[in-house]
C-alpha cells in the first residue's frame, strides 16, 4: 500500500451554510464548481460537514491548525481583521517562517502560514 495524497480535508461545522460562506467569502478560497458544501485550497478540497447529520457530535478542531499559505502574513492578517476575523496573539516567527493564527466561526483551529527560510536537507541517511 503507498498512500499517494490527501484527498480532502473535513471542516466540522454547526451550519454549513456560514461556514462556507466565511471560506469563500471572508477568506477568498475558490468554491467547488459540483459541491455546495466544498471549496478549494489551491489542489485540496475542504469539505463542510455537520457532525449530528452522520451520528456525532459536534467539536470544533482546535489542535491541529490548518495551515493556510500566504506571501505575506503580515499583509494577510491586516487584511482578514479588516473583515472582522480575530487572531490569537501576535504574529508569531519561528526562524524560518511566520504564522497568525485564528479561527473559523466554529472554533476550527487556523493559521496564516509563510516559510521564508528553506528546509536543511538531512544527511547521513
Amino acid at each position: 500500500m503507498e498512500i499517494t495524497g490527501v484527498d480532502f480535508v473535513a471542516v466540522p461545522s454547526t451550519d454549513w451554510k456560514r461556514s462556507r460562506a466565511f471560506y469563500v467569502e471572508t477568506l477568498g478560497l475558490r468554491p467547488d464548481a459540483n459541491g455546495q458544501a466544498e471549496f478549494w485550497v489551491g489542489q485540496t478540497c475542504f469539505g463542510i460537514y455537520e457532525p449530528p447529520t452522520f451520528g456525532m457530535t459536534f467539536a470544533p478542531q482546535t489542535t491541529a491548525h490548518l495551515a493556510l499559505h500566504v506571501d505575506d502574513v503580515a499583509a494577510a492578517r491586516a487584511d482578514l481583521q479588516a473583515k472582522g476575523v480575530e487572531f490569537d496573539g501576535d504574529v508569531f516567527d519561528t526562524g524560518v517562517c511566520r504564522m497568525a493564527f485564528f479561527s473559523d466561526p466554529d472554533g476550527n483551529a487556523l493559521m496564516l502560514h509563510h516559510r521564508y527560510s528553506p528546509r536543511e536537507e538531512a544527511s547521513g541517511s
